[in-house]
């Protein structure tokens, strides 16, 4: 396996005539028992990739949604160390790549090459630390460069071109391209500029572009993952996994399937 794992996943995703589908999770939330139903469950559903969420006590990127999940799975005692080694324990029923969603604190408590070790032993291939910018992300990298785990930048509504351009400079797994400004959680509408926004993206990157926050529906998926190479589901996947609900799950994974045409 590769750095571009990520990569590969989505690319291939798409020469199948789909756009990828990665569902945000938050580990533990309902208990670590959970997670390997959880995981194995959005495999088997179709999930390109998974964002795996680790609960924090200031998770400032989080909507009402995700901060409420991470407060159950805090208060079963939930932290990245277990959520690693529980990953590591069924690693091997996993075929498709895991990208721990996380923020700086966690990291550096964890220890830099601890993480990116342990992140190879649970099958993890992506971190996305969205306190980190990119002008920070030096030791991180560093520490990375000889695993095959992906530092994922994300790029927002508001980024300047010169910043979109670095930012795709050192792009790795795939950008990362928030659709609203503010945090995440169900929204109805998009700003009028969010598609030229996405084409400048895919423009300037040479790894794929996925569209997230706000994303709930399957005409959402539909529309999104039309303008960019796939997308990323927070809130509604939470909510559903939450209330049992994996037809919604199921449904909103099918709406990325046979998108060629509005590629």
């Amino acid at each position: 396996m590769t750095k571009k794992l990520v990569t590969q996943a989505i690319m291939q995703c798409n020469e199948q005539g789909n756009k990828a589908f990665v569902p945000y999770i938050m580990a533990g939330d309902g208990g670590l028992q959970t997670l390997k139903k959880t995981i194995l469950f959005l495999q088997e559903a179709g999930a390109t990739a998974i964002e795996v969420g680790i609960p924090f006590s200031d998770p400032v990127a989080d909507g009402d949604v995700i901060q409420q999940a991470g407060e159950r799975a805090l208060a079963e005692g939930i932290t990245l160390r277990k959520i690693m080694k529980e990953l590591a324990s069924f690693r091997e029923e996993v075929k498709i790549p895991l990208v721990i969603m996380t923020y700086l604190n966690p990291v550096l408590s964890y220890g830099l090459q601890s993480i990116a070790a342990d992140c190879e032993a649970s099958g993890v291939y992506g971190l996305i630390v969205p306190d980190l910018p990119l002008e920070e992300s030096g030791l991180l990298k560093e520490a990375l460069k000889n695993s095959d785990v992906a530092l994922i930048q994300l790029v927002s509504l508001t980024s300047p071109a010169e910043r979109i351009e670095a930012i795709a400079k050192a792009a790795e797994g795939f950008i990362y391209a928030v659709t609203v400004n503010g945090i995440t959680g169900v929204r109805s509408s998009f700003t009028e500029g969010l598609e030229g926004h996405l084409e400048r993206l895919k423009a300037a990157s040479s790894v794929p572009v996925l569209a997230g926050f706000g994303i709930s529906t399957p005409e959402h998926v539909r529309t999104l993952g039309g303008l960019a190479d796939g997308v990323i589901v927070g809130s509604a996947i939470v909510t559903a996994l939450h209330e049992g609900d994996y037809e919604k799950v199921r449904t909103l994974i099918n709406a990325s399937k046979n998108q060629l045409t509005n590629s």
